[in-house]
């Protein structure tokens, strides 16, 4: 089962709270359900007029706003919205993948987006980067992670190697985070892919390899190696050789 990060909770100690809008049913229940596992306060619209209906009653921190809507598009939902609360985070979804797409959202005040289909575990960490940066949520005591001289902070999801900082995407930051909660354990390629990604490969541990040579390029970059491969086993991290 996969391990749950640290809590991430608003400035007075209440739940986050998010708004999805997004008229798959479906899908709005399972990003519904992935955010209440992260222990935060979850409502959902289905149009443009509910969505902003609900966002003056609700008032949010963060909303996850599909592009695409029966009656008017998330563009116009957002205009509203920030019409109302300039500087609420927006990370749009959308089945588009365009250039376009992506600078409109973005031009008329979408902080991210996303693309169809997507990892849960990706979206979440997305919205949790985006939280921490607009200010509206408390750093939990406790919550970094530190082998050796790299330091991984949960909440603040900032990576320090040597005091360093160290830039990583979502899915990177995920996974060295689970090699950090587990130092010096071998882990294998089928362990990582189980607890790191949410969606099947089709035992594709390929995708192991290439992430694993992308940490290792941004983690151990001209220093003493971190990250081992263990042949036939897996690979293991430990505090780097004096």
């Amino acid at each position: 089962m996969r391990e749950q990060p640290a809590p991430l909770r608003r400035t007075d100690g209440s739940p986050v709270r998010v708004l999805v809008v997004d008229d798959e049913a479906p899908l709005s229940d399972l990003l519904s359900m992935a955010l209440r596992y992260e222990g935060w306060d979850v409502r959902t619209a289905a149009d443009g007029s509910s969505a902003v209906r609900e966002f003056r009653a609700f008032r949010p921190d963060a909303v996850v706003l599909d592009v695409m809507l029966p009656d008017f598009d998330g563009l116009e939902v957002l205009r509203r919205m920030r019409a109302q609360t300039p500087d609420v985070p927006v990370l749009f979804l959308t089945a588009r993948d365009s250039v376009e797409d992506r600078v409109a959202g973005l031009t008329v005040g979408g902080d991210d987006y996303v693309t169809k289909p997507f990892s849960l575990e990706e979206l979440v960490a997305r919205l949790r980067g985006l939280l921490r940066r607009s200010g509206m949520t408390a750093a939990r005591q406790g919550s970094e992670l530190a082998v050796g001289d790299l330091v991984l902070d949960e909440d603040s999801h900032e990576v320090r190697r040597g005091g360093r900082l160290v830039e990583l995407t979502a899915t990177e930051f995920e996974l060295l985070r689970y090699l950090m909660r587990n130092p010096r354990i071998v882990l294998s390629k089928a362990r990582i892919l189980d607890q790191v990604w949410d969606y099947d490969f089709g035992g594709q541990s390929n995708v192991v390899e290439l992430y694993i040579s992308y940490l290792r390029k941004k983690v151990d970059a001209g220093r003493s190696p971190m990250i081992h491969t263990v042949r036939g086993a897996g690979y293991v991290l430990k505090p780097a050789a004096d």
